[in-house]
């Protein structure tokens, strides 16, 4: 008995479809899930993936299919029959990825929404500053010259003035003047957009090191310490060029941009020691540019912060009291850098 054509290709699509949904589930392809966040980005992922692999193995599969069945037999040296098309065919093959790939968009802008990566009410229009008219030409100068001041604050500059009030923030090399524009925050999810962060902690990037402050306490370390199931807000700002926040376990990248505040919200889910990679090439050195964010029990991060308080203490004490004058400054430092992580790189480019 000869099994109908239609017969077959509906066999051939449930098992396409099978096979498609169970690799896109079970790729293996990212790292662990360490924080809530991450979530989401990997059901982005994993639908990508499902709808790829079925492409992949449908197109694929057709080819092969006709490789064989119409490759030329031994001795057949005629033409092949003139082919003319198929209308509707390719109506066809071009309408269904023209609605996978609009698909696939507005489930990323979801996503990206969901992160809070795009929040209309944090663009804030303010008054243009001398400085940023002379960057933006006579044309912007010569539009806004009968406009009346406006009253409203500058957000992103008062966040630049309130990070650069901060001790442990690396002062920038020239101060840009705010744009009126504060970079959206990602990581905040709905369900805790307009909630205080359980922590705050200040981020200075330079080449080539992370510098994370801890305002509450007045810690400041080389690694990146945070309590397990608390969300954490990381105001990030660079003291030189342009870097990039990534822990690929969180799923979550922030551009960290000189003279501008940043943000990055995330609530890791499972302890651990996770990468912190800068994502945009800042220098020879940028492969170097690496620390650990570690995530611990509430227990355990309160220890951590009594240790580096005790820790920070004793060390000024000693370093008034025995830092020998024959020793340079990074040969003094040495000590203290490599427990905080940094390069000796690092401090021969801020000397400089």
């Amino acid at each position: 008995m000869k099994i109908p054509s239609s017969i077959w290709t509906l066999l051939i699509g449930i098992l396409l479809t099978l096979v498609s949904l169970w690799y896109g589930q079970n790729h293996g392809l990212l790292p662990t899930a360490a924080s809530d966040e991450a979530t989401l980005v990997d059901g982005l992922f994993n639908a990508m993936m499902t709808v790829s692999i079925g492409i992949f193995l449908l197109v694929e599969g057709i080819l092969i299919y006709s490789a064989f069945k119409y490759r030329r037999r031994a001795g057949d040296n005629a033409d092949g029959s003139p082919v003319h098309g198929n209308v509707p065919l390719e109506i066809l093959w071009t309408a269904i990825p023209a609605i996978i790939v609009i698909g696939i968009s507005i489930y990323s802008f979801d996503v990206y929404n969901e992160m809070g990566g795009f929040d209309p009410h944090a663009m804030h229009s303010s008054p243009v500053t001398p400085q940023a008219m002379k960057m933006s030409g006579a044309a912007i100068a010569a539009t806004l010259d009968d406009a009346p001041p406006s009253t409203e604050p500058n957000l992103n500059q008062e966040k630049s003035d309130e990070a650069m009030q901060d001790p442990a923030t690396i002062p920038q090399k020239q101060n840009a003047p705010g744009v009126g524009i504060v970079s959206p925050t990602l990581g905040s999810t709905p369900e805790k957009q307009g909630k205080a962060p359980k922590l705050v902690v200040n981020v200075a990037a330079l080449q080539y090191a992370w510098i994370f402050t801890y305002p509450d306490t007045g810690v400041t370390s080389g690694e990146l310490h945070v309590p397990i199931g608390h969300e954490v807000e990381l105001n990030m700002t660079a003291n030189d060029v342009i870097h990039a926040f990534w822990v690929p376990e969180f799923r979550l990248k922030q551009d960290v941009i000189p003279g501008r505040q940043t943000e990055i919200r995330f609530t890791p889910s499972k302890v651990g020691e996770y990468t912190v990679i800068c994502a945009e090439l800042c220098g020879p050195y940028h492969g170097a540019m690496r620390t650990q964010v570690v995530v611990e029990k509430q227990d355990a991060f309160d220890q951590w912060t009594q240790e580096q308080l005790v820790a920070s203490t004793e060390d000024l004490k000693q370093a008034v009291a025995v830092n020998p004058a024959e020793q340079s400054p990074s040969e003094f430092l040495s000590h203290y850098t490599t427990e905080m992580g940094i390069h000796p790189e690092i401090l021969h480019q801020i000397h400089k």
